[in-house]
């Protein structure tokens, strides 16, 4: 099982402190904390240096944290800052670069979600390898399917690395969030979709249409633009199936990612093994772990698990 971190050679992200259920972070200019009920440890910096450093800190409401409440909580801002700011993500690899819209939203988040940064790098890199490959050969561009899309960075990733990419998300507010941080990265062609994502992926299945990336992000709890209630613990497993058949069965790849509390990097690989069949010698390269951040003092955070696929 890997351990992967976002690298720290990106200039506008970094974590500071954790703990006490709460994380210091920096995005660009701007340092915010936030609550965080993975870190169980003391925080490093006295209190007095984290509110010296802080422009806003989010106070969770009486029902933050419980399901359909997510959104329970307030900004307190301590100095000046600007509603709305971007952020650049310049990777590893050399083409890998765009930006993307911060803001402070109800619900705690800022539109970014930091440690998924090794996930883009994959994204790009296993992209790319298949769009060089396509125009040496005269095919189109690989098709990249990207699930739960949110502010779409990786949309972004696989765009830059030439793919024909399709994002969906429920929320058509984030589907016109993630098509300004497009057009501020200076890309283009993106297909956006407003939709849930199993009613979707079941429709291509029953077209028969197939993709090179599928990447999925999804939520513990959700719903559709239509009223569709998403519960991972229940639909999981048949998305996951949905997925095998639209998944090109050579030269493709996909990522799944999951924040849900109580999974693991081995049940995540149980889960697609099974949706997939996979048995023996699958043609698949599969890799599992933990996506996490390392603060200032070294202590490390774990916000995600992932698995990936590859044939």
């Amino acid at each position: 099982m890997k351990i992967e971190y976002p690298d720290s050679a990106w200039k506008d992200y970094e974590i500071l402190d954790s703990g006490n259920f709460e994380k210091l972070e920096r995005f660009g200019s701007y340092v915010m904390a936030r609550p965080e009920p993975k870190a169980l440890w003391d925080k490093t910096l006295p209190d007095e240096q984290w509110n010296r450093l802080i422009h806003t800190r989010f106070t969770p409401g009486a029902g933050f944290g419980k399901a359909g409440k997510e959104d329970s909580g307030t900004w307190s801002r301590a100095r000046k800052m600007e509603d709305q700011w971007y952020i650049r993500y310049k990777g590893l690899q050399p083409g890998l670069d765009f930006s993307l819209r911060l803001g402070l939203t109800s619900f705690k988040h800022v539109g970014v979600f930091p440690e998924q940064a090794p996930n883009w790098e994959y994204i790009y890199r296993n992209t790319k390898a298949l769009a060089e490959a396509a125009r040496a050969e005269g095919r189109p561009a690989p098709k990249v399917l990207n699930l739960f899309a949110y502010t779409g960075a990786a949309s972004l990733a696989a765009k830059a690395a030439g793919a024909d990419v399709t994002h969906l998300d429920s929320v058509r507010q984030v589907v016109t969030w993630a098509r300004g941080n497009m057009e501020a990265s200076r890309l283009d062609g993106i297909r956006w979709v407003v939709e849930d994502a199993l009613k979707f992926a079941r429709r291509e299945a029953k077209r028969g249409n197939t993709y090179q990336g599928i990447i999925l992000d999804p939520p513990a709890y959700g719903h559709g633009p239509d009223g569709e209630k998403w519960k991972l613990d229940e639909l999981l497993f048949g998305m996951l199936r949905t997925v095998s058949q639209i998944l090109a069965p050579k030269d493709s790849f996909m990522v799944l990612n999951l924040y849900s509390n109580g999974y693991s990097a081995m049940l995540g690989e149980t889960l697609v093994r099974q949706a997939f069949g996979l048995t023996g010698e699958s043609g698949f390269e599969m890799e599992s772990g933990e996506l996490a951040l390392k603060d200032k003092s070294g202590k490390v955070l774990p916000l995600s698990i992932f698995v990936r696929l590859k044939r």
